[in-house]
Parts: C-alpha cells; sequence; structure tokens
C-alpha cells in the first residue's frame, strides 16, 4: 500500500496554494476534505519552501499550524507537520501530529534529532542542501542523495533514532533541477538500497511544466508519478490533489493485482 499525504498549506505564500485558508476553521474544513477524499495523513506546513521564499518566526509558525493540528486531531483525522523547526516539531507532536516532515533531514535545525529521539515519532527526512534555489551541482545525482541520505541516517543512529521509524525524500525540487528529479525519480531502486521507506514529493512542482503552465494544471502528471511511485514501491506520496491521486492508485493496483476493488 503507499500512502498519500494531502498537503494543507496554511501560509500566505506558498507557490501553489498559499493564502486560501485565513482562518483556523476553513484550514480544518479542508483538511477534513482531505481525508474524505482519500487523504491517509493531511500534511500541515506553516513556511513556504518554495524558491526565494522568506523565513518566518517560530512564533509565527506556530501560531499558524498549531491551532490546524489540534483541530484536525479532534476530528480524528492522522496529522503530518511540516516543518524544519525542533521546537515547532515539539509543539506539534504534543497537539496530536504522528508525523514530523522535515524538508532539511535535521539539517536546519540542530536540535531536530534530538526532539525526534525523545517523542519517538515517525520522521520523514528530506536530501537537502539548502533553499530550493540553492545551487545544485552534482556528479551522478542519484548516487550522490543516496550517500548524503546515508549520512543522515549515521546521525540519526547517534542520537538513538530507531531507523524502523524513519522514511526518506528525495527532496525533489531542493537544490536539484528537472533533469536531476527525473534522474532520481527513474532510479528509485537505488534509494531503496538505503532499506528505508521512500516519500515521493513531485506534486504541481516547476519540472512538470512541459505538462502545465500553472501549477493545478500539473496535477493529471502528479497522478501519473504517483503511480509509478506506488509501482516502485514508494512508501507514500505527497500531493495537493488527492482525488485524481488516490484514482491514479486505485488504477495501479488494479493493475498489479488483476482485481478492482
Amino acid at each position: 500500500m503507499t500512502f498519500i499525504l494531502g498537503i494543507l498549506n496554511v501560509t500566505p505564500d506558498s507557490f501553489s496554494d498559499g493564502g486560501r485558508f485565513d482562518s483556523v476553521a476553513e484550514a480544518v474544513a479542508e483538511g477534513i476534505r482531505l481525508r474524505d477524499l482519500g487523504a491517509d495523513l493531511v500534511d500541515v506546513g506553516g513556511e513556504s519552501t518554495r524558491p526565494g521564499a522568506a523565513r518566518v518566526s517560530v512564533e509565527e509558525e506556530q501560531a499558524r499550524v498549531i491551532p490546524v493540528i489540534r483541530g484536525l486531531v479532534a476530528a480524528r483525522v492522522e496529522v503530518s507537520v511540516d516543518t524544519m523547526n525542533s521546537s515547532t516539531a515539539l509543539a506539534a507532536a504534543d497537539a496530536g501530529a504522528s508525523i514530523i516532515n522535515d524538508v532539511s533531514g535535521g539539517l536546519a535545525d540542530p536540535r531536530m534529532l534530538q526532539v525526534i529521539a525523545n517523542t519517538r515519532l515517525t520522521y520523514i527526512a528530506s536530501h537537502w542542501r539548502g533553499p530550493s534555489d540553492s545551487d545544485a551541482k552534482y556528479g551522478d545525482v542519484v548516487e550522490d542523495v543516496r550517500n548524503e541520505l546515508r549520512y543522515r541516517l549515521a546521525e540519526m543512529a547517534v542520537y538513538g533514532i530507531d531507523p524502523g521509524r524513519v522514511i526518506l525524500d528525495p527532496g525533489l525540487g531542493f537544490a536539484k533541477d528537472a533533469e536531476h528529479n527525473w534522474q532520481l525519480l527513474s532510479r528509485l531502486e537505488e534509494l531503496e538500497t538505503l532499506g528505508q521507506p521512500l516519500l515521493i514529493g513531485a506534486s504541481r512542482k516547476r519540472f512538470l511544466s512541459k505538462w502545465g503552465t500553472s501549477p493545478e494544471q500539473r496535477d493529471p502528471a502528479t497522478a501519473v508519478i504517483s503511480a509509478l511511485a506506488a509501482q516502485a514501491g514508494a512508501w507514500g506520496v505527497r500531493v495537493h490533489d488527492v482525488e485524481s491521486t488516490r484514482r491514479a492508485l486505485e488504477v495501479q493496483a488494479a493493475w498489479k493485482s488483476g482485481i478492482a476493488r
């Protein structure tokens, strides 16, 4: 089974849906809608990681995400929090989040890995060399990403983090150009040699612009990637359009099993 993480950005400046959910009630209603459309988790983020986005204070980030997480947990929606800040991760854990999704893989905040060790929550660690617009220079991008993720796993081990609670994300779009992203997707089996589940986050990103000039127009391409990622054995996909991805995964499962459920 491949899990679907539905994206819920409670930010004014995210590249696709910034500013859509200005109140806690609107954001909680959207998270419930994503769950009802088929999201296994709702991934709540309060800081944009689009190219050129300015960092926000930890206080502002928590003011955005913590009330939403509490509301979703009260509605029995399973929640992950998208944050690079250890104090936000800890506050989200206290509010009932079950997964910490850190696009920096612990590099943006040196206290993050200790929080993960203390809370014993599942940790999604992405490959990261800095913000999305950081310099993208690699030898063999798949080999380099695999090696750098291996180093992150080694540091997690120092903190006593159970590898059974770690999911890796190749960090599509973060210090990577379109060719790098496609190489990573076409060679996922090489990343699987790390022995950890993989999350794929391709939704609406710029490397899909051949199939849509606006972010929403890239949803069909995203759904195809979701199905192919599932076929390749990915643990999960992180998407904006939950419904199209759910349908794509249903078709993929029917293809694989010979039974349409």
